[in-house]
């Protein structure tokens, strides 16, 4: 069902459509060979094309504000509830945001979920894959505080330097992250594992790097230092011990103070994801 209230003078439609086992990518107008690709999977483990900007994260009117970004989570990630919302729809008028929700739906409802939306006349369609939050998507829920750590860890490792398409296998303590045996062997190399709270007043968007590791330039290029991501330290310090096929669980994040100097937190990240490379 399509839903088409004229609010904040232009039109949104939201809604909940069935899509193909097979419809992993996270493009609204996915081509042919991208479905292929999702066929081929080894597991329910994510084989994900990761394009999402630092701009997109950081500068968009659906998490930048903290009222808005509080009427989204408090809700449901539905078609009444997006539609019912004055800050949401208004939100969603801003390229960067529907980018964004590009990424959250991916993250947080499962396959086939998929928010189709009309901005403006124009129809996005964002399907589900990960069903990180099923419950988020359903009628009468809301994004609690795992809710809110699990989609942020998994948005948060979709962020990409040149805003380029790239493989990543991104896994995780969850039934939803379990890589089996052949996509361990086909993206073997730990980049880093990463966690944090994209809806907070103060959102936080961390990292942690495995040993021998100084750096992450699929995320953040040639420098650290205008990195969205900040390096909170070693996975191995910040983490609990590594599951089997190599993920951190429950990292804890950095914690800066005044002077400068970060200590770690106390309270873990449930939703920490590593993504491994090819």
């Amino acid at each position: 069902m399509e839903h088409s209230p004229k609010l904040a003078a232009f039109v949104l439609a939201v809604a909940a459509l069935p899509a193909s086992a097979c419809a992993a990518s996270l493009d609204p107008e996915a081509p042919a060979e991208e479905a292929e690709e999702a066929e081929d999977a080894a597991s329910q483990a994510i084989r994900a094309h990761n394009a999402l900007t630092s701009n997109a994260l950081t500068s968009n009117a659906l998490t930048a504000d903290v009222m808005t970004s509080s009427a989204l989570t408090s809700n449901a990630l539905t078609a009444e509830a997006l539609s019912a919302s004055a800050l949401t729809v208004e939100a969603l008028r801003d390229p960067a945001a529907r980018t964004l929700l590009k990424y959250i739906a991916g993250c947080a409802l499962p396959q086939g979920e998929r928010l189709t939306v009309t901005v403006d006349g124009a129809r996005l369609s964002f399907p589900g894959e990960l069903g990180l939050a099923e419950r988020w998507g359903q009628e009468g829920g809301a994004c609690d505080r795992a809710c809110r750590s699990w989609v942020s860890g998994c948005v948060i490792a979709r962020l990409n330097y040149l805003g380029q398409k790239v493989n990543i296998s991104v896994r995780g303590d969850r039934e939803e992250l379990q890589a089996d045996k052949a996509e361990r062997a086909a993206f073997p190399r730990r980049e880093a594992t990463y966690f944090g709270d994209i809806f907070a007043a103060q959102p936080v968007y961390q990292a942690c790097l495995p040993p021998g590791a100084s750096a992450i330039p699929r995320v953040c290029g040639p420098s650290l230092d205008a990195c969205a991501v900040e390096i909170a330290g070693p996975c191995d310090a910040l983490c609990d011990e590594p599951t089997d096929d190599g993920s951190f669980p429950n990292c804890r994040g950095a914690i800066r103070h005044p002077s400068g100097k970060l200590a770690v937190g106390k309270k873990p990240h449930a939703g920490s994801v590593t993504v491994f490379l090819r």
